[in-house]
């Protein structure tokens, strides 16, 4: 019953962009190219907070593989609707990552400025591997070129909210990707 009620459009919500199951079926997507190249590898997936904590969830149950997962806290976005340019970093991993093959775990790419300056971060670590795998890439938004290797749904550049995404920390809790009407940008 609770899961049907969020499954209709919040007032808040412009359109639809991407209904669950369509997200669903593109998780299960991702999760089997995950573990066809991790057959015989212990991958550590790390999940960009707050963002991608969904994403994750659904993610990993799908895997089939041994996998560890990890925590990464950054903005850069400080309650706005625009980057602001400068990257600061929350919360760090718990674990070490030396020698460890690395998954990335993102809800957006849109600037690629937090995407460029975690993965420079990480790789400092001296990772065996590192890839990075994100739901949305919003590529129209960029201003530096981060390469995806597991991509869900190239998107638009517009404000999207739901299945991890926020505004001000609202609609995370929503199971499908939508725009956000923008009289409520303004407004909050």
């Amino acid at each position: 019953m609770f899961g049907k009620l969020l499954s209709k459009k919040h007032p808040d919500i412009d359109r639809i962009l991407l209904p669950e199951d369509k997200i669903r079926q593109k998780v299960r997507e991702l999760a089997e190219k995950i573990r066809k190249d991790y057959q015989d590898k212990q991958p550590v997936l790390i999940s960009v907070l707050k963002g991608s904590f969904v994403f994750l969830s659904d993610l990993v149950r799908c895997l089939e593989i041994p996998c560890s997962v990890d925590f990464i806290g950054l903005s850069s976005y400080g309650g706005a609707t625009d980057s602001t340019g400068v990257v600061r970093m929350i919360m760090d991993l718990k674990d070490t990552i030396n020698a460890r093959d690395v998954i990335v775990v993102e809800d957006i790419v849109d600037t690629g400025l937090t995407m460029d300056y975690l993965k420079r971060n990480l790789l400092t670590r001296n990772p065996k591997s590192l890839r990075i795998c994100s739901l949305l890439d919003k590529k129209e938004a960029r201003k530096i070129e981060v390469e995806i290797d597991y991509c869900g749904f190239s998107v638009p550049a517009e404000y999207l909210v739901g299945y991890g995404l926020d505004f001000n920390e609202l609609y995370r809790n929503l199971p499908y990707v939508g725009v956000l009407k923008k009289a409520v940008c303004r407004k909050k």
